[in-house]
């Protein structure tokens, strides 16, 4: 039978894409775990079903993550298809991305990746961030207006990967430009026209630094993370392949500069519209974590993860058939009304926020959490610090269709295309 919410589809419907909050709260109410007769998907929208997959990597692998809604190479036979995942793996689409790794090679690499994140690192990295917001904030105050997207968030925070990275700062602009000319990860208006090869543009110039990285740190040490990086090996003692690292690298790059500039223009759009939390938070800068903690539940960079059943699982006894996908919508199960009182609306201090799914949960919950957290934390206080107030500039209420507010069509990724403000200076 054909329900009303099987009549719009979230991966063609732009309206859902850009906004898809009242869609999932609709998809709830049919059960915390859904299917989708058209695509044949789980949809999962309740908070403890979506810890419950995520955390479940002995019934639910990886390796769909990147490929997303894509066919897979193969028709899944049996009650367990493990085998048949590891015999097909290396076609299936975006499985050579760590996100899509499982079992040992996963945590192999993880562990690699947690070099780069210790504490010292990251110490080390703060300061970098402490004086480069400071030069961004100052430099958008000046204007008195900005675009908060492309000359704020996005140069922010690719400045910092890429110094936590050790990316040469000769080689920035190389990086900003592959990243500035295609569209965002998994964006639907991209199907169908020329638009779907541009990402191959960023592959290509990142790919090509960072090999060069390598096999330069590899015969040339120097006192850096990439030396480090180049010349690790792995907890049994083998050695990552050149190629291995270069996508590690990528891929750390990449996920580390859109999904938290996406987070920091969804924060500063928040706070331009709420002049008030923005004052209050002026006066008191220990509420700001918490800001920060709610927006992250609220409008999280990242709506939705997949997983696919290895063998015959359940979620919240809903019975799921090996080889079939799941799509867990973080998005939704941050606002399941079984976990918080009235879920849509934004409350400084609610008592659970912390506990989230924004980063994910289990063995691949999102290991740049804490940077993340500290970029936009320090950005947020310097811009507080320097402003008496920002609001929205008059282009967003019916200016140009180049200067509205808008979000990307990504089925993945939750972000502004652009977000013009007015400073009024401190």
């Amino acid at each position: 039978m054909t329900t009303a919410v099987d009549t719009r589809d979230y991966f063609t419907d732009l309206s859902l894409l850009k906004d898809p909050y009242s869609y999932l709260a609709t998809i709830r109410a049919q059960g915390p775990v859904y299917h989708y007769p058209k695509r044949d998907l789980y949809y999962v929208t309740g908070f403890e079903e979506a810890i419950e997959v995520l955390r479940n990597s002995e019934d639910f692998a990886s390796v769909a993550t990147a490929a997303g809604i894509a066919p897979l190479p193969f028709e899944p036979e049996g009650d367990d298809i493990s085998e048949q995942i590891e015999k097909y793996r290396p076609e299936i689409l975006g499985s050579d991305m760590v996100a899509a790794y499982d079992g040992p090679r996963h945590a192999a690499l993880r562990s690699l990746i947690s070099r780069i994140f210790t504490p010292s690192r990251l110490k080390e990295n703060e300061e970098y961030i402490d004086r480069l917001a400071d030069e961004i904030a100052a430099e958008m105050v000046a204007k008195g207006s900005c675009e908060v997207i492309n000359e704020v968030a996005t140069p922010y925070v690719t400045l910092v990967i890429a110094d936590l990275l050790g990316v040469p700062d000769e080689d920035m602009n190389a990086f900003r430009d592959a990243i500035d000319a295609g569209p965002p990860p998994f964006d639907m208006t991209a199907v169908d026209s020329d638009a779907q090869a541009e990402p191959s543009s960023f592959f290509i110039t990142c790919g090509t630094f960072f090999y060069n990285y390598v096999t330069d740190r590899r015969t040339n040490p120097r006192d850096d993370i990439m030396t480090e990086l180049a010349n690790a090996s792995f907890p049994d003692g083998s050695v990552p392949d050149d190629i291995e690292l270069v996508k590690t690298m990528m891929f750390l790059f990449g996920a580390g500069q859109d999904t938290t500039a996406k987070l920091l223009g969804n924060a500063i759009r928040y706070l331009a519209e709420d002049t008030e939390l923005q004052q209050l938070l002026r006066e008191d800068r220990t509420k700001v974590n918490g800001f920060i903690e709610e927006m992250l539940r609220m409008e999280g960079s990242v709506k939705a993860t997949f997983r696919l059943a290895k063998r015959n699982a359940s979620i919240g006894g809903v019975e799921i058939p090996a080889g079939k996908r799941v799509i867990i919508f973080l998005s939704g199960a941050n606002r399941d009304p079984e976990r918080w009182e009235s879920p849509d609306e934004f409350q400084l201090q609610r008592e659970r926020h912390t506990r989230h799914v924004a980063f994910g949960q289990g063995l691949h919950t999102c290991i740049g959490a804490p940077l993340a957290r500290t970029e936009v934390r320090v950005i947020l206080n310097k811009i507080l610090d320097k402003t008496a107030n920002f609001t929205l500039s008059e282009t967003h209420h019916g200016g140009g269709d180049d200067r509205r507010i808008d979000y990307e069509t990504s089925y993945v990724i939750r972000g502004l295309s652009n977000l013009h403000i007015n400073i009024t200076p401190a």
